[in-house]
């Protein structure tokens, strides 16, 4: 339980440039992300308590809302890190996840990648036989997911933390560029790699639906009021709170 979180995930990066006050490391999206704007109380590190187990966030805008509140919910209890980025895709995280992780000891790691997967874009010329009726395809395929996710799981049970698999939330009629559904279909793959590896789950999904559509930033979005990310909040908060419970003491 000891070293800084902010030095884990500096140490990697030395000599890279602070993009505004958020300290982004050169691992986030060149494509702008407006949640970095929304949201940048995320990427700002907790001052480290050397006697408190580090605890690593890692998933996309949905959890970059919610960091800030779960880091608030466990204070005194763990120091809570987000990545320091948009974790994006399966693909976006594979390239990155060493930069994320550092070279220091994380003792939960709660993470999740979905909404970026079933993103329906325009296909390449070469996926262009396998583009739906509306002529867009999936970002990441179903076969290609699970491989991530196996490499995934694979690199970040290589440092020991204890791991917790988040759903991803949920997809409202109206998105206009993901299919509701699809959401589902993702995190049974995801099921079925965490139930093999023996990997805990928070279920955002059920969480967040139990309360969809009061909590929806707006219809058709799959994003949240501040109310809701503090609901979200929670859950992750006691999804970590119940893993470091079960960690030996001392």
């Amino acid at each position: 339980m000891t070293g800084s979180c902010f030095a884990q995930m500096t140490r990697p990066i030395l000599g890279a440039l602070f993009l505004t006050a958020t300290f982004l490391a050169p691992s986030c999206s060149p494509v702008a992300d407006p949640s970095v704007i929304h949201a940048p109380a995320a990427f700002v590190m907790p001052k480290d308590a050397p006697a408190l187990p580090n605890v690593l966030l890692i998933g996309d805008s949905i959890s970059i809302h919610y960091a800030e509140k779960v880091r608030k919910n466990l204070k005194g209890e763990a120091d809570v890190c987000h990545i320091r980025s948009n974790g994006q895709s399966s693909d976006f995280g594979l390239k990155h996840l060493d930069t994320w992780l550092g070279d220091g000891k994380w003792d939960v790691i709660h993470f999740n990648w979905g909404l970026w997967d079933i993103y329906r874009r325009q296909p390449t010329p070469k996926e262009r036989s396998r583009c739906d009726k509306d002529g867009r395809t999936l970002s990441i395929p179903p076969g290609q997911y699970r491989r991530n996710l196996e490499r995934i799981v694979a690199r970040l049970k290589e440092t020991g933390a204890d791991l917790i698999w988040c759903t991803t939330t949920p997809v409202p009629e109206g998105e206009p560029d993901r299919r509701p559904g699809d959401e589902i279909t993702y995190n049974r793959i995801a099921a079925e790699i965490m139930a093999k590896h023996g990997i805990a789950t928070n279920d955002l999904h059920a969480h967040a639906l139990g309360k969809l559509p009061g909590i929806a930033m707006k219809k058709g979005d799959i994003h949240y009021t501040p109310g809701g990310y503090a609901y979200l909040a929670g859950k992750v908060a006691d999804s970590v709170s119940e893993q470091l419970r079960k960690q030996p003491r001392g």
